[in-house]
């Protein structure tokens, strides 16, 4: 997207999904600057619609350098939220890495919470994303009703673009059919779990109490756990709707 019309309508999906305050939103002119330097700014459309309304999604960018290479962090993705559950926070960022791998560029990044299981699920068992950087309160306080009030605690997705992992996952690789079976998970030493009910927590001030012990306690874990040298390299999602992140040796990113 290269349009002011269209960067207005980004705001707007903004407020729409995490509720911000002004202080908290992207302004129009962070997007224009992302568009010009090298960033992305790549919209989902409802072709049902007209003009800037038919723009139900978005994904944006800023280059980034680091460890002596240029990358791509993503540093928002939304979708309205009738839009949901039909693929396109997927497809916005496969769009991405197509663009990104066009230019040469190897590696994307981008933040997420690790409390919310849709989020690490699309990103590690979908994706292929590793993590093994933790960032306690990133952002600082955020007016999003969705925090729940609780520090903006952020994991580091690390998507290595073109490597033998995410293609696998991916199903780019002959031999595979891609899905979550095809991960490159090794030899797991420590699970994480993150309960489903950790979003009621959050939404009712009775019981935020939990939602703070539980992310104090895998924030803790999580370090400790990569400090010790190993990885995020996979994400399980049981039939009640609980998450468990898995641990281990990173392999596939060749």
């Amino acid at each position: 997207m290269t349009g002011f019309a269209e960067f207005e309508r980004c705001v707007e999906v903004q407020i729409a999904v995490w509720g911000y305050a002004d202080g908290d939103l992207i302004p129009k002119r962070v997007f224009i600057v992302a568009a010009a330097i090298g960033g992305q700014v790549l919209g989902a459309f409802d072709t049902s619609k007209a003009d800037a309304e038919a723009i139900v999604g978005f994904a944006m960018a800023l280059p980034g350098y680091r460890d002596g290479q240029a990358y791509l962090h993503s540093h928002m993705l939304a979708v309205l939220p009738e839009y949901r559950n039909h693929g396109l926070g997927r497809r916005l960022k496969l769009a991405q890495r197509d663009d990104a791998l066009a230019r040469g560029i190897a590696r994307m990044e981008w933040t997420f919470d690790p409390l919310e299981i849709k989020n690490a699920h699309l990103n590690i068992a979908r994706l292929g994303a590793i993590v093994r950087r933790y960032k306690r309160d990133f952002y600082g306080p955020s007016t999003s009703p969705l925090q729940g009030g609780l520090p903006t605690d952020r994991l580091v997705a690390e998507w290595w673009l073109g490597s033998l992992r995410v293609r696998r996952m991916l199903g780019e690789l002959e031999s595979d059919t891609g899905g979550e079976e095809t991960a490159d998970c090794g030899d797991v030493v420590e699970k994480v779990l993150v309960p489903a009910e950790v979003y009621d927590w959050k939404r009712d001030a009775g019981r935020r109490k939990l939602a703070e012990s539980l992310q104090t306690r895998n924030r803790i874990a999580l370090e400790v756990a990569f400090e010790r040298g190993l990885a995020v390299v996979g994400f399980e999602r049981s039939a009640e709707g609980d998450g468990c992140y898995l641990l281990g040796a990173v392999t596939g990113l060749e």
